[in-house]
């Protein structure tokens, strides 16, 4: 049986390899440049891109401390407000349905309800322990010790499709990378998270044979598909002037109506609220320098391979295949924090930085970056990862459908991108 550790380290070896990947293409084509081309700029170029990103990686870093202090100080205040047990029991009907085999009453569906609550409000801090503690309690009812249960599949595809009302994350980083709106993008990250979602739901329930024409089921799931529908018909209807603006408007509005709900909730729980929100900032500290070395890591390595011009060979070769089968190639640029997203967490923040970095955070391949950043979830770093603290080492098709959300996740958000941003 395969331990947690192993199926952690395969997850590492994997970026460990691409990082790697990175340095030594870089020096094999500046090499050639050099011998070759009598490009004498190359090494030069590659070694000024290694303090400027570890330059850059910090002055980030550092800059998101306050802005993300700020957003963990409200999630903090609340979760302490009861918002996440509020959540659970709206989602309790629909949970009930997408877990046939678990008994009622069992301590694995309130350790489900909240892991998926937390997710959806971004508290990644709180989600991670709760879905461990699922993990645990669905093994209790599990015969065959090694293979994943229906539930566990289910569950684990609705943690990799992301479903996150809050992308937190990726707006503290475009606003520490000068985006005049950095809210722009919360609204098509939505509604590409959703369709992520509901194609990881539809592919697992399909495999497990549960009814999808349930009253519940298709009372949420229609309402939902409704909902999403009529907003893009009305964005559909607008000039490019008028969506930019009121998308941004709704977000802004929509964002701030949840930070004086957290702040109501912890007023009715009689929750410290100025204690709460402290306690959270100091995490958002805390996180803020911990990414510090994963940023820089990632960072240089992609700088390196960008100065070498291997990123531009790369991109370009693709942007020709895309050109060439009659699609517009603009959103090719965004494509490395697609790519990466399934594998690493980090790499793809770095990746969408990059990006960012390179085309302008409000470009369109910067607003795009974003999107598939923030349309999906880590998919192989879950699964070795949830699977392997219970010692699952026979998946079933949890992986194919993760991807399938995966895939869908990301093709809506370059639909909707160019909907939005095109």
């Amino acid at each position: 049986m395969r331990t947690f550790a192993a199926e952690y380290n395969d997850i590492a070896m994997v970026l460990n390899y691409i990082w790697i990947g990175f340095f030594l293409i870089a020096f094999v084509v500046a090499l050639v440049k050099l011998l070759f081309w009598g490009d004498t700029t190359v090494f030069p170029a590659l070694m000024n891109s290694t303090f400027e990103s570890a330059e850059t990686a910090f002055t980030i870093s550092l800059g998101l401390t306050g802005v993300l202090s700020l957003w963990l100080g409200i999630m903090k205040i609340g979760e302490r407000g009861g918002v996440v047990n509020m959540l659970a029991r709206v989602l309790s009907p629909f949970f009930c349905k997408l877990f046939p085999d678990l008994p009622k009453g069992h301590p694995a569906v309130g350790s489900i309800f909240m892991n998926m609550s937390a997710n959806m409000l971004g508290l990644d801090n709180a989600a991670t322990p709760l879905g461990l503690k699922a993990m645990e309690e669905l093994q209790t009812l599990n015969d065959r010790k090694d293979t994943a249960t229906n539930p566990m599949i289910m569950f684990l595809v609705l943690n990799t499709s992301g479903l996150t009302i809050i992308p937190v994350s990726i707006m503290v980083y475009r606003a520490q990378m000068g985006a005049e709106s950095p809210t722009d993008v919360f609204i098509p990250i939505l509604l590409a998270t959703f369709f992520s979602t509901l194609v990881g739901v539809i592919s697992v329930c399909i495999r497990q044979r549960i009814n999808l024409f349930d009253k519940t089921m298709l009372t949420i799931l229609g309402g939902a598909c409704a909902v999403v529908g009529l907003i893009i018909w009305g964005v559909s209807q607008l000039s490019r002037e008028q969506m930019d603006l009121y998308s941004s408007q709704v977000a802004n509005v929509f964002l701030f109506v949840i930070i004086i709900g957290f702040i109501v909730a912890g007023i009715r729980k009689k929750v410290n609220v100025y204690d709460a929100f402290v306690e959270g900032a100091k995490e958002g500290f805390t996180t803020a320098v911990r990414i510090i070395p994963y940023l820089v890591a990632v960072l240089v390595a992609i700088g390196v391979f960008r100065a070498s011009g291997a990123m531009d060979m790369l991109l370009g070769a693709i942007e020709q295949v895309v050109i060439w089968c009659g699609m517009d190639g603009e959103f090719v640029g965004a494509l490395p924090t697609a790519l990466m997203k399934p594998l690493s967490g980090s790499g793809a923040r770095g990746m969408m930085v990059d990006a960012m970095q390179t085309y302008g955070a409000d470009s369109f391949v910067g607003r795009l970056a974003c999107m598939f950043q923030g349309s999906t979830d880590t998919t192989f770093y879950i699964l070795a990862v949830y699977f392997g603290s219970v010692g699952v080492s026979r998946t079933r098709y949890a992986v194919g459908c993760g991807l399938l959300a995966d895939l869908a996740g990301i093709v809506s958000a370059l639909l909707l991108a160019y909907l939005f941003f095109g």
